[in-house]
């Protein structure tokens, strides 16, 4: 099985800063785009970055300038890194890879999440 563990959320204050940590484990054959999303409740989950494992990126627009995507293909591992934290940016956030895997005679591709880590940032 496939697990994604996310770490790094806690709790800052305004202006402050964390970084978030993605490791994928078990039976994939390969990566290609891996990102960040992220709810706040009573809102819609949301794109917050994207990396493809050729390095480009994608963010949205509340985060740029702010926040930094990176990745480690050796340790199948992406980072978020979220500077000058705003409490707006309070949320649960959620890793995602869209690897590919072996399984029932072929290699399929599939969209896996983990289980979220909590940001906070207030005062």
């Amino acid at each position: 099985q496939v697990q994604l563990v996310e770490s790094g959320g806690g709790l800052v204050q305004p202006g402050g800063s964390l970084r978030l940590s993605c490791a994928v484990s078990g039976s994939i054959s390969s990566i290609n785009t891996m990102g960040w999303y992220r709810q706040a409740p009573g809102k819609e989950r949301e794109l917050v970055a994207t990396i493809t494992s050729g390095g480009t990126t994608i963010y949205a627009d509340s985060v740029k300038g702010r926040f930094a995507i990176s990745r480690d293909n050796a340790n199948n591992t992406v980072y978020l890194t979220m500077n000058t934290l705003k409490p707006e940016d309070t949320a649960v956030y959620y890793c995602n890879a869209d690897g590919v895997a072996y399984r029932l005679g072929r290699y399929r591709r599939h969209d896996y999440w983990g289980q979220g880590t909590q940001v906070s940032v207030s005062s």
